[in-house]
């Protein structure tokens, strides 16, 4: 009954690649050592090559309702936030993977019916756009056919159910009525609404506004477009709570989690280099400096011994000044020092205590490089962080 969206088969078989690869990669760890199961050589046939075309089909068929899953949960915020480049990739990317299906599974029929409902929605308002064979039908039209599939995959559709079909009924009426078009309003009301005894008021309203040549009546504004957006996103929210342990969210977050933290680490390590460089280069400079100024010491001593006379006064002279600029030198080079390796010591916020107690709490005492990526705590070190933890259970303020 449904025609699909535009296919996207590269998207599917670059997809399936990858994610494929990843999925057998995880699980195969798992697999082998389940007691009682063959070995993989046995169970595929092939030795240690690849697996064999039966298993790999089924794999294929698992791989590719994870990716499903996961582009649906994509596609769904994408929708929620309003970012429209990143949902139309998600919506090509579903579409793909849903046309390279071999059969639908019970349990994927409410995801497949979702990624159709929400591609119809946001082209609602999009008259030239066509889902279905007869070009009459609306996008919302085809978008409410989809959602009476939805309410039969749910054992009792609530009020949220029935307030979205509502609004779709009116929206697909009155998204025409905006525009002028009062002969095809008329056209959507008769096709929807010719059948239904339990939306006999309704279907007057509208009629009445249809025959009235009037879009601004405040029926209309108060069962807006941007009121079944909002339905819908509350409808989304529900769905995301229930799907949040999606496989491959799961594994691609965990991957992502432990790059941050590889990353973090090795920018840490690279400031403490630097740091400890720019140390050992300020001593040695300071050791040379004491040597020539110790040196100059000992040459103005073996002067003082030596008989009075013009050229030995000038020495001296001479002598004396040196040793005043190498004192100069020496205390502009400790003060220098004192610059660069004594930081001045930063206050800890109470914003900063509250994301440390947040960040224990969630993460464990310990996960320090977890809690640093995870909050800000104005350029402080993973150290610092358990530092102040220490310091916060000894005043009692955790």
């Amino acid at each position: 009954m449904l025609t699909s969206f535009r296919p996207y088969c590269s998207y599917w078989r670059r997809g399936a690649c990858r994610w494929l690869r990843a999925g057998l990669k995880i699980q195969s760890g798992a697999e082998a050592e389940q007691p009682g199961t063959r070995p993989r050589a046995e169970m595929d046939g092939a030795g240690e090559g690849e697996v064999s075309p039966e298993l790999f089909a089924e794999t294929e068929a698992v791989a590719a309702g994870w990716m499903l899953e996961f582009t649906c949960y994509a596609l769904c915020r994408h929708f929620r936030e309003g970012r429209t480049r990143d949902f139309e990739r998600s919506r090509d990317t579903a579409q793909a993977i849903i046309n390279g299906l071999s059969k639908i599974a019970t349990h994927q029929r409410k995801t497949v019916y979702l990624c159709q409902f929400l591609t119809r929605i946001s082209e609602g308002k999009t008259l030239g756009c066509h889902f279905e064979s007869n070009q009459r039908i609306s996008p919302l039209e085809s978008a409410l056919s989809v959602w009476k599939l939805l309410e039969e995959e749910q054992s009792k559709p609530d009020n949220l159910h029935e307030d979205i079909h509502r609004l779709i009924l009116i929206q697909a009426v009155a998204v025409h009525i905006e525009r002028g078009y009062f002969k095809e309003a008329t056209e959507v009301l008769e096709r929807l609404f010719a059948e239904s005894e339990s939306n006999k008021a309704l279907r007057m309203k509208l009629a009445l506004i249809i025959n009235g040549n009037n879009p601004d009546l405040p029926f209309l504004q108060s069962f807006s477009y941007d009121l079944l957006i909002n339905k819908i996103k509350s409808y989304i929210d529900l769905f995301l709570k229930e799907n949040s342990t999606n496989f491959l969210i799961k594994a691609a977050t965990k991957e992502v989690e432990t790059k941050r933290l590889e990353a973090t680490m090795s920018h840490n390590k690279s400031e403490n280099t630097i740091e400890t460089n720019n140390e050992s280069n300020l001593e040695t400079e300071q050791r040379s400096r004491k040597r020539l100024y110790s040196l100059a010491q000992n040459t103005l001593w073996k002067l003082e011994n030596v008989p009075s006379n013009g050229i030995t006064k000038q020495r001296k002279t001479s002598c004396l000044q040196s040793l005043s600029d190498l004192q100069n030198i020496e205390n502009d080079g400790k003060s220098l020092l004192h610059r660069r390796t004594g930081r001045k010591k930063q206050r800890w916020t109470w914003e900063e205590d509250s994301r440390l107690k947040d960040g224990v709490k969630k993460f464990g005492v310990g996960n320090w490089n977890k809690i640093l990526i995870h909050y800000d705590f104005n350029s402080r070190t993973s150290v610092m962080l358990k530092d102040r933890w220490r310091t916060m259970i000894k005043k009692d303020i955790v």
